[in-house]
C-alpha cells in the first residue's frame, strides 16, 4: 500500500493519525510537532488551541528506504550498539524451488507413473542438499513463494520447513530425506478430487468438504499401491491432519498413534495455510500465524510447536517494521535482534525516538507487538490458485544440473 496524503479539518483529527507536516512555532521558529509524528491527544489540542483548521496527514506505511533516510541520530547509535546478527539461516535458490515445484506436479499429474518413486526421489534429492547443507537452524518464512500454484507452492514450502523442523527435532539424516518425500507429497491424494471441488471459491458444501477431508487417505492409498515408499512416508501423508485430541481426519487418531513425521507436517501444513491469501480468505499475517500455532496446544504436539518457534525468522535483523499495541501505531522501528525460540518478540530500536523496545525481556512493552509493513503499491501479495494437477509437465530428471552460481532467495 502506498502511502497516501490528504488534508483533513482539525476537527477531525483523532488520535494516532500520522501528520505529515512539520509544525513550528511562528515566533520562536521551534519545531513543535515534526513531520511523521503521530498523534496524541495533546497535540491535537494544541493544534486546535492554535486556531489551525486543517493539517495534511498520511496514511499507509512509508518505504524502508525513506524511514531509513530519515532515521534519527540517536536511533543510528542505538541499532549500531544494539545489533546482533541472526543465526544462520537456510538458502534455497530460485532455480532449485522451480525445479522442484515443477517435480512436484508432473508427480500430481502421473500418480499411476511406473516412475513415481524414483521420480520423488529426484525431486527432493535437491531440497534436502540445500536444507542440509550448512549448519542453518533457521528459515526466512517469506522466502519460499516461488510459484502462484497453490498446491505445488504449498507442498514445496511444507516439505522444507518440515525438513528444518525435523533437523531442530532432532532426525537422522535418512529420517529427513524421507520426510522431504513426505512432505512433498502429502497432499498428493488431492489429484483424485474433482477440479470444481479444488478450485472452488466459495464454501465447500458439507458433501464437498467430507469429500476433501478425503485426500489424506486418497494420497496414503496412491503410495501404497506403489510399494516403495516406507511406513513413516505412508503415515506422514495419511495422518498429517490428525490431532493429538483425536479430533482429526481421516480416521480420528489417538495421540499416541500419529507418526512423528505427521506431527511435523501437521505444524507446517497448518503455519502455511494460515499465512496464504486464497481466493475464499484473505492471509494472517505471520506473527498472528505463529501465535495461532502457540495456542494449539490440544492438537498439535508441543514439541513440534517450540521446534516450529526454533525454526522460523518472521521479522530478519535489519528489516523495518511498525510497532503498535493493538490500535495504533507507536512508531516505526529496525530490528536489531531476535531470540531464539521466540521469532515474534524480537528487540527493535525506534527510528524516530531511538528507543530500544525489548518486547521479550522488558514488561514495560508487553502490551506491544510488531508487524512487517504493509507491501508497496504494485507489490500486494497474490492470491495463491490451485491449478489442474493433471496438467501434464515434464518428469524431473537426475542429471539436470544446477546452476552453481544462482542467486539464493
Amino acid at each position: 500500500m502506498a502511502v497516501k496524503r490528504k488534508l483533513i479539518s482539525t476537527r477531525t483529527l483523532e488520535s494516532g493519525m500520522r501528520i505529515d507536516q512539520t509544525i513550528t512555532d511562528s515566533r520562536t521558529g521551534k519545531e513543535m510537532i515534526v513531520k511523521g509524528t503521530y498523534l496524541d491527544d495533546f497535540q491535537i489540542g494544541y493544534l486546535r488551541s492554535k486556531g489551525i483548521a486543517s493539517i495534511y496527514v498520511s496514511e499507509g506505511d512509508p518505504d524502508p528506504d525513506e524511514l531509513e533516510f530519515h532515521m534519527s541520530a540517536k536511533a543510528i547509535e542505538n541499532i549500531a550498539k544494539e545489533t546482533k546478527a541472526d543465526a544462520p539461516k537456510v538458502e534455497i535458490s530460485r532455480e532449485v524451488l522451480k525445479q522442484v515445484g515443477e517435480g512436484v506436479q508432473y508427480m500430481f499429474s502421473n500418480t499411476d507413473s511406473e516412475n513415481f518413486a524414483e521420480a520423488s526421489q529426484n525431486v527432493s534429492r535437491e531440497l534436502v542438499k540445500a536444507v542440509l547443507s550448512n549448519d542453518a537452524v533457521a528459515m526466512d518464512i517469506t522466502m519460499l513463494k516461488s510459484s502462484d500454484d497453490y498446491t505445488f507452492r504449498h507442498s514445496v514450502e511444507v516439505a522444507t520447513m518440515s525438513m528444518l523442523l525435523g533437523k531442530n527435532y532432532g532426525l537422522t539424516r535418512a529420517e529427513l530425506e524421507e520426510l522431504c518425500i513426505a512432505g512433498l507429497l502429502h497432499d498428493i491424494g488431492k489429484s483424485r478430487i474433482p477440479n470444481e471441488v479444488l478450485n472452488k471459491a466459495g464454501r465447500l458444501t458439507d458433501e464437498e468438504f467430507a469429500l476433501m477431508k478425503q485426500h489424506s487417505l486418497f494420497g496414503f492409498q496412491i503410495l501404497k499401491e506403489k510399494q516403495n515408499f516406507s511406513e513413516a512416508i505412508l503415515l506422514g501423508v495419511l495422518q498429517h491432519h490428525e490431532k493429538l485430541n483425536g479430533r482429526g481426519y481421516p480416521v480420528g487418531s489417538p495421540a499416541e498413534k500419529i507418526h512423528k513425521f505427521a506431527r511435523i507436517i501437521a505444524v507446517a501444513d497448518i503455519y502455511d495455510a494460515l499465512v496464504t491469501k486464497r481466493p475464499y480468505k484473505d492471509p494472517f499475517s505471520q506473527r498472528v500465524a505463529v501465535e495461532m500455532i502457540m495456542a494449539m496446544t490440544d492438537e498439535l504436539e508441543m514439541e513440534a510447536i517450540k521446534t516450529f518457534m526454533r525454526s522460523v525468522n518472521i521479522f530478519a535483523v535489519g528489516s523495518m517494521v511498525k510497532l503498535h499495541n493493538g490500535e495504533k501505531i507507536i512508531e516505526y522501528a529496525k530490528v536489531v535482534q531476535n531470540f531464539d525460540g521466540y521469532p515474534n518478540r524480537p528487540k527493535v530500536v525506534g527510528v524516530d525516538t531511538g528507543q530500544v523496545y525489548d518486547l521479550l525481556n522488558d514488561s514495560h512493552y508487553l502490551s506491544m507487538a510488531v508487524d512487517k509493513l504493509q507491501a508497496k503499491e504494485g507489490e500486494e501479495e497474490k492470491v495463491e490458485k490451485t491449478v489442474d494437477p493433471h496438467a501434464q509437465p515434464a518428469p524431473p530428471s537426475p542429471d539436470t544440473p544446477l546452476p552453481a552460481d544462482e542467486t539464493p532467495v
